[in-house]
This record gives C-alpha cells, sequence and structure tokens, in this order.
C-alpha cells in the first residue's frame, strides 16, 4: 500500500541500495537502467538497510517502470 501511494501520489519508487551508494550514483544508474530522467533522490538508513526513494520528472510515470519490473 506504501509503494502504490508513492507511485500515484509522488512519482517515485523506493529501492533498497547498498549503505556505500550516494545518491549520486543511484541516479545515474535507475536512469541507465530504465532509460528515464530522475528528478530526485532520497535515501534512508532502515534496519532493513539503505533506502534510495527516487521521484522521476513528470515525462515519466512511476507505475509504467514499477509493471516492467515486477512491482504488480
Amino acid at each position: 500500500e506504501k509503494t502504490m501511494n508513492l507511485m500515484e501520489g509522488n512519482n517515485a519508487l523506493e529501492f533498497i541500495v547498498r549503505r556505500t551508494a550516494t545518491k549520486h550514483t543511484i541516479k545515474r544508474a535507475v536512469e541507465m537502467l530504465f532509460d528515464v530522467e530522475v528528478e530526485r533522490v532520497n535515501t534512508k538508513i532502515a534496519k532493513t538497510g539503505k533506502h534510495a526513494i527516487v521521484r522521476f520528472k513528470p515525462d515519466y510515470d512511476a507505475e509504467d517502470i514499477g509493471m516492467r519490473i515486477g512491482v504488480f
């Protein structure tokens, strides 16, 4: 449910990344892997690891990207 709200409300997806990954490297990797443009990257560290919340530019739809990677 959180993921759906994130996709619909913020046009964003959340990924678990390496603790050593920086916002810049996360942005570059997502843009290369999914052929999209990233507007912003926020990170947080939780017990489950480092999470990156990636917001896409308005030209790209997070739901479409989520379907391509199998979120649904």
